[in-house]
């Protein structure tokens, strides 16, 4: 049996986890005081997933760069080839907050959206 500690990290108490696993089944999952803690962790060993916030060029605005974020988590596995294709991509000021910047981002089916506002220069 395999014992996989973790940091709940769904909410301030952070609560250390302790999932215990035979191959891929999850046999228990202990530490967690709520069942977002318990779903986190299962979740966490089988298919662990992650929001990416970072920043994309923009080309004919007030600034330069502006801040944006995956709209829903994507597999951890997929987080350098997310970071590639937002290095290579570029908006186009005006951009509203929300507005998709990139629809498909790297193969993931999941978007990435602004999270700033910017005007044109």
């Amino acid at each position: 049996m395999e014992k996989r500690e973790l940091t709940c990290i769904n909410c301030p108490m952070g609560c250390r986890i302790t999932v215990t696993m035979q191959g891929d089944d999850i046999i228990s999952v202990e530490g967690n005081t709520c069942k977002r803690g318990y779903l986190y962790a299962c979740n966490e060993v089988r298919t662990p997933v992650r929001t990416v916030t970072t920043t994309i060029r923009v080309e004919g605005g007030e600034v330069d760069r502006i801040s944006c974020k995956t709209k829903e988590p994507v597999p951890k596995e997929k987080i350098f080839e997310v970071m590639e294709a937002v290095n290579k991509a570029s908006c186009r000021a005006p951009v509203a907050i929300g507005d998709v910047l990139i629809p498909d981002c790297a193969g993931t089916g999941i978007p990435v959206v602004a999270t700033k506002a910017v005007s044109p220069a």
